[in-house]
């Protein structure tokens, strides 16, 4: 996996630039982010300790009409938000050569959260949601290989919809991402 993405950096939008340019899920897009609470104090203070890295760059992948980037997005965001990590989203439907440089189970999956180091090396991903909500998505794609098969949609929509079950109607999901990202981010 040893990729450059250093063409990229400098590419994409801010965080605020990506919610302006938002044309669909806005309002529920905000809703989520203005839901996120830090678990822990100390969860909190390692993101803010970033600040005293200047190596990290964050690269996202996602577009305004997905639904993982609407739930899982602001909380990367809420997330970095005073980490010191710039943070940039790369518009999917822009940057197809990256997206498909980061398939998830060879699909087109968003969001991709990306760190790069200074030079665009890329460090470690994260996406395209927490792995206990993934967990069905998986199994699903072990178990029906054949995207042809009559009973392929079927089974598609019943896994969807126990992945929805997994995110709840809550934010304890979120804490899995915060989780998920402060392990990745200490793994570098």
């Amino acid at each position: 996996m040893a990729k450059s993405l250093a063409h990229k950096i400098g590419q994409g939008l801010t965080p605020q630039g990506f919610i302006d340019a938002m044309t669909k899920n806005r309002e529920a897009f905000l809703a989520w982010g203005e839901k996120f609470a830090w678990a822990n104090e100390d969860d909190r203070e390692y993101f803010e300790s970033l600040n005293n890295r200047d190596d990290l760059r964050c690269l996202i992948l996602a577009a305004d009409w997905c639904g993982d980037v609407v739930r899982n997005v602001p909380v990367v965001f809420k997330a970095l938000e005073h980490s010191g990590v710039p943070v940039e989203v790369l518009i999917q439907e822009e940057h197809m050569e990256t997206m498909d440089q980061f398939l998830t189970l060879g699909g087109r999956s968003i969001p991709v959260v990306i760190f790069v180091d200074t030079g665009g090396f890329v460090l470690g991903t994260w996406g395209p949601r927490p792995k206990y909500i993934q967990e069905p998505m998986v199994k699903f794609k072990a178990e029906n290989p054949d995207r042809d098969a009559p009973d392929y949609q079927e089974k598609l929509a019943e896994t969807r919809k126990e992945i929805g079950a997994r995110y709840g109607e809550g934010t304890e999901y979120q804490q899995l991402i915060v989780k998920e990202l402060r392990s990745l981010i200490e793994s570098f």
